[in-house]
């Protein structure tokens, strides 16, 4: 009784297996995934979109690696991660961000070429609609976190910092518009983070958490390729050092759905008190 019983379950098991879609399908639209943020989730440049990470369908896992390179006036910002979309419902990611202050750390008074490192960890949850299927008024929409923590304690509490590790809260909302080829997305953050947390989180002009809001728009003329902007405010909780909204506008190149190439001009305004911070990006990223 026991062989057959055993026997049983190894041959429903194997039809299971069978009628079991591949585990990486890649089922998704091409482009539709974004590309990964600096700060890891999936979406644009700066801004998280609704969208889960990879091209996995709901019977399937999907996920993708970056490296992003970033030159302004006076610094230089790298962030490199991963992130993998589970059954296209839940997103987990990680990035660290490095910020190179180079010359202008000596000028600032914390040290020639003094680099600030942060890791960010996060996870995303779609909780209702589609980006590209269902009726155009209903978004995908998804709310997630990013738990950030940096490395540089003493010198973002020099410029007035209460914490150098806080957690952003997001709700996004994206819609993929195929009749007109556009792509809409709407961001609302929570969070207590100087300059998305490179220079610590809360301050003398505020400690509680704020509402930000962030925006993308992009136009797919072809299934290849995206062009777009974005723009991301900033609370400003320093008296040290004002934060100015982030803005950045991209071409996105998707030779494959496995390989995708990102450069963008970008405007962050102020940063660490050095004004006019304009400069590139260029990203890399490879997925499944």
């Amino acid at each position: 009784m026991i062989i057959r019983t055993a026997v049983a379950l190894l041959l429903l098991t194997s039809a299971s297996r069978a009628q079991t879609p591949p585990l990486a399908d890649s089922g998704r639209l091409g482009g539709t995934a974004g590309v990964a943020a600096i700060e890891g989730a999936a979406g644009g440049g700066i801004v998280p979109w609704a969208g889960i990470a990879g091209y996995g369908t709901a019977d399937a896992i999907g996920g993708t690696a970056h490296a992003t390179g970033i030159r302004l006036t006076d610094f230089t910002l790298a962030s490199a991660g991963a992130n993998i979309g589970i059954y296209d419902r839940v997103e987990l990611s990680y990035a660290r961000i490095a910020l190179d202050t180079g010359r202008t750390g000596q000028r600032l008074g914390i040290g020639l070429g003094l680099t600030f490192r942060m890791d960010v960890y996060g996870a995303k949850v779609r909780l209702l609609g589609d980006v590209v299927y269902g009726p155009d008024w209903l978004p995908q929409i998804s709310a997630g976190l990013q738990y950030k923590v940096n490395d540089r304690a003493p010198i973002v509490a020099a410029f007035g910092a209460r914490s150098p590790q806080g957690t952003d809260f997001y709700l996004a909302a994206t819609k993929l518009l195929l009749a007109h080829s556009v792509l809409l997305n709407a961001t609302v953050r929570l969070t207590r983070a100087n300059q998305a947390g490179l220079l610590g989180f809360g301050g003398p002009g505020n400690d509680g958490y704020r509402p930000a809001f962030e925006t993308s728009v992009a136009w797919l003329p072809s299934r290849t390729v995206a062009l777009g902007a974005e723009f991301r405010t900033m609370p400003n909780n320093l008296h040290s050092t004002r934060s100015s909204p982030w803005i950045d506008v991209f071409l996105a190149w998707f030779p494959t759905k496995n390989l995708s190439a990102t450069v963008a001009l970008l405007d962050f305004g102020t940063a660490g008190t050095r004004k006019r911070q304009q400069g590139v990006q260029l990203s890399g990223q490879v997925g499944f």
